[in-house]
């Protein structure tokens, strides 16, 4: 992973990285973590959803939080989906709210499950304790128009999936950044009166 990070840097154009490391118990690993960061810095460091697969997500974010440098944790609390994990992200914006003096900002920023469905009620439950940022994909799975395909074949993917291509789809994209917008200016509002 250092190799990597050092080729991409080298390359240039790179705004910051997206890493994570765990112990076997399911704990952040620190040590490896703070080569990682002490490597990428001074760009941005974004620790991603291995965030997820910790044992406690409060000691986790404290962990990360003291090992400093980590502007972002991706999440989607420790749940299959951002929505369905909902509780969870709420508690640890509440948490990171408490870090009064956290010289790096970190960000809590909810992924996955993320459409213009889903959005509407995170904004409402998470915009109150702080949430300014989310991930999605916007994206379909795009079935290939192949002509030939094996049946009773596959490579060990979904049937559904397995002649796929996963797209960002530019309506889903735009359908969530009005609705961010919408909801932003919608709160801005409740907030000054």
């Amino acid at each position: 992973m250092v190799e990597d990070i050092r080729a991409f840097k080298e390359a240039g154009g790179v705004r910051g990285f997206v890493v994570g490391t765990l112990t076997k118990d399911g704990r952040v690993d620190i040590e490896s973590m703070k080569i990682l960061v002490d490597e990428i810095l001074p760009l941005e460091v974004c620790f991603h959803r291995a965030f997820d697969m910790t044992q406690d997500p409060i000691e986790a974010m404290a962990d990360i939080t003291n090992i400093g440098g980590i502007s972002r944790i991706l999440t989607s609390g420790q749940r299959r989906s951002a929505p369905q994990g909902l509780a969870i992200i709420k508690k640890l914006l509440e948490e990171r709210n408490m870090l009064v003096g956290d010289m790096w900002g970190l960000t809590i920023m909810p992924g996955s499950g993320i459409n213009g469905q889903t959005l509407p009620p995170l904004l409402e439950a998470l915009l109150p304790v702080g949430l300014r940022e989310i991930h999605l994909s916007g994206g379909k799975w795009v079935i290939d128009d192949i002509a030939f395909k094996r049946d009773d074949m596959g490579m060990g993917i979904d049937r559904d999936t397995e002649w796929g291509v996963w797209r960002t789809q530019e309506e889903q994209v735009r359908q969530v950044r009005e609705l961010c917008d919408s909801l932003w200016a919608k709160y801005v509002a409740t907030v000054a009166k």
